[in-house]
C-alpha cells in the first residue's frame, strides 16, 4: 500500500480513492468499470452512445433509418439511453457490492439531459454518481438530486467551477461529492482549455488545483468533499506530495488512459497494440473537434489527414479589396467572385495540381482544398447526421427548434460518432480518431507491461496501490 493512501467513504461504503475516468464511445463499458469497482475503486461507464445487447447478447448495431435529422436524434436518444442501461446493469452485476458505480455523460452530446433522466430512472440503486463535463453543467445538480445520486462536475478550472457553483450547485450542496478537475494539457479526449489559455503553454496542475481548493472553501464546501485529479496520472508515487496535503484538501486520483490496456478493457486488439508503440509527442491537442472543444488524439493519419486540409486553406473576399484583388480561377468551377490575394492564388493552383481540386466553403469566408473523393465522404457524413451533439460544427445541427446552428457546415472537422463507433468496434485505428491522454507513451517503457503484459483491471489496481 502506498504511504498516505486511505479509503475514503463513497456512496455509503469506503473504497479506494481511484476513479476510472470514463470514455465514450465504447472505451469504458461494463466489463472494464465493473471490474474497477470489484477492485475496490470508483468504476465508470460511459453513457455516450453504449453499446446494448440483443437477447444472445450480441451487440445491437446502431443503425439509422429515419429520413430527417430530428427524426435520427430521437433514433440516437433512445439507443443512449438503452445502451446506458445495459452497461450500468451488468457493471453492477460484475461489481458483486464492492466499490462503487458512475456514469460519465457529455453535457454538449446531443439529448444530454433526456438520456441522464433516463438512464437513472431506470438504473435506480445501481449508480452511485454522475460524472459531467464537456460544457458548463448547470443543471447536473437539479437532475442527480433528483435522482438521489451524486454528482461531480468535471471542470478545468476554479473559474468554471465558481460560476457552476453559484448559479446552481449551491443550490443542491448535499449531492455535490467531489469535483474533477481535468487538466487540458494532460487529460485525453475533450477538455475545458479555454480562449483565454494557450494550448502550447502546459501549466502546472498544482497551483490550479489549489485555487479549486480555496474557491470550494469560499463556497463553503468541506475539504472532506474530494478534488479528483484527472489527466497525466500514471504512478502515485509521482503524486506523493499531493496525498495528505492540507492546501489541497482530499484528492482521489483518476486513471483515464491506463485502463484501456487490461484484459477487460473492451477496445479492439488493434488499439490496444497501437498504444505500445506510442512514442512521447504523438498525442496531439487539437481543435478539429466539431464541438468547438479542444480535444487531445493520438497523431495518426487521420489526424494528420485533418491538419493537412486545415493548410490547403486560404481567405476570400466577395469583391476586390485590399491586397484581395485576383479571381481565383480554380476549385470553385463556373463561380465568379472570389478573390484572393497573389500568393494564395498561386497555392491553389498547386494544391489544383496536385489532385486537390474541389474548395470547399467554410464559416469564416476561407476555401479549403480537398480531392473529389474526400468531398464525397465529407458531404455524405453531413447529410447523414443524426445529431450527436448539442451543437456540430461539422453539419451545422443543433439541438432547437430549426435544427440548425445558423452557420455553414465546416468541411474542416469531420463526424464524431461515426469515427468513435468504428475505432470502438474494430474499424481502422490509423484512419479514426484515438483519444489518448498525454502519458499514454509511458506504455512503451513501463516495465509492468514488459513482454506484451496486458493485466487484469485488479492486477492494475493492485499495482497503482503500491504506488507504481
Amino acid at each position: 500500500m502506498f504511504k498516505g493512501l486511505q479509503p475514503i467513504l463513497y456512496g455509503g461504503r469506503e473504497v479506494w480513492p481511484l476513479v476510472e475516468g470514463g470514455k465514450g464511445v465504447s472505451a469504458t463499458n461494463h466489463m472494464s468499470s465493473g471490474a474497477w469497482a470489484a477492485a475496490g475503486g470508483i468504476g465508470t461507464v460511459s453513457a455516450v452512445n453504449a453499446d446494448s445487447y440483443d437477447p444472445e447478447g450480441r451487440i445491437i448495431p446502431q443503425i439509422y433509418k429515419a429520413l430527417t435529422r430530428r427524426e435520427r436524434h430521437e433514433e440516437l436518444v433512445q439507443y443512449a439511453i438503452d445502451g446506458a442501461v445495459a452497461q450500468v446493469e451488468k457493471a453492477h452485476d460484475i461489481a458483486g457490492g464492492e466499490g462503487a458505480i458512475n456514469i460519465n455523460v457529455l453535457w454538449e452530446m446531443g439529448g444530454a439531459q433526456r438520456i441522464l433522466e433516463g438512464v437513472l430512472e431506470k438504473t435506480k440503486g445501481l449508480v452511485t454518481g454522475v460524472t459531467c463535463g464537456a460544457g458548463m453543467p448547470y443543471k447536473l445538480s437539479e437532475i442527480a438530486a433528483s435522482h438521489n445520486v451524486s454528482y461531480l462536475p468535471i471542470i478545468s478550472s476554479a473559474r468554471a467551477f465558481r460560476a457552476l457553483w453559484k448559479r446552481a450547485y449551491s443550490k443542491a450542496a448535499e449531492w455535490l461529492s467531489a469535483v474533477v478537475y481535468e487538466d487540458p494539457w494532460l487529460a485525453g479526449g475533450h477538455n475545458g482549455l479555454s480562449n483565454a489559455e494557450d494550448p502550447r503553454q502546459p501549466q502546472d496542475p498544482y497551483p490550479r488545483v489549489a485555487e479549486l481548493r480555496a474557491t470550494m472553501r469560499e463556497g463553503g464546501i468541506p475539504d472532506s468533499v474530494p478534488i479528483v485529479m484527472a489527466g497525466g496520472v500514471w504512478r502515485l508515487d509521482e503524486w506523493e506530495n499531493w496525498i495528505d496535503n492540507p492546501e489541497l484538501g482530499q484528492i482521489v486520483f483518476q486513471f483515464g488512459t491506463r485502463p484501456l490496456l487490461t484484459q477487460e478493457s473492451p477496445i479492439p486488439p488493434d488499439w490496444k497494440a497501437r498504444l505500445t508503440t506510442l512514442e512521447e509527442g504523438d498525442i496531439l491537442l487539437h481543435r478539429f473537434s466539431p464541438t468547438g472543444f479542444y480535444s487531445s488524439a493520438v497523431r495518426n493519419p487521420f489526424l494528420r489527414w485533418l491538419e493537412a486540409r486545415s493548410e490547403r486553406q486560404i481567405a476570400y473576399t466577395p469583391v476586390e479589396v485590399g491586397d484581395h484583388a485576383f479571381q481565383l480561377d480554380v476549385g470553385i468551377g463556373t463561380k465568379k467572385n472570389y478573390w484572393v490575394t497573389k500568393g494564395d492564388l498561386q497555392h491553389a493552383r498547386e494544391w489544383y495540381g496536385a489532385g486537390f481540386t474541389n474548395a470547399m466553403k467554410t464559416p469564416d469566408d476561407t476555401l479549403v482544398f480537398v480531392t473529389p473523393a474526400d468531398e464525397k465522404i465529407i458531404r455524405k457524413d453531413q447529410a447523414d447526421c443524426m445529431g450527436c451533439l448539442s451543437q456540430c460544427a461539422f453539419s451545422s445541427w443543433a439541438d432547437n427548434e430549426k435544427n440548425s446552428t445558423g452557420r455553414l457546415a465546416d468541411p474542416r472537422s469531420f463526424c464524431i460518432q461515426k469515427t468513435l463507433q468504428d475505432i470502438a468496434h474494430g474499424g481502422p485505428v490509423e484512419e479514426n480518431l484515438m483519444f489518448a491522454g498525454h502519458a499514454a507513451f509511458r506504455f512503451k517503457s513501463d516495465p509492468f507491461y514488459s513482454n506484451g503484459f496486458v493485466p487484469t483491471v485488479k492486477q492494475l489496481v493492485d499495482r497503482i496501490l503500491t504506488g507504481a
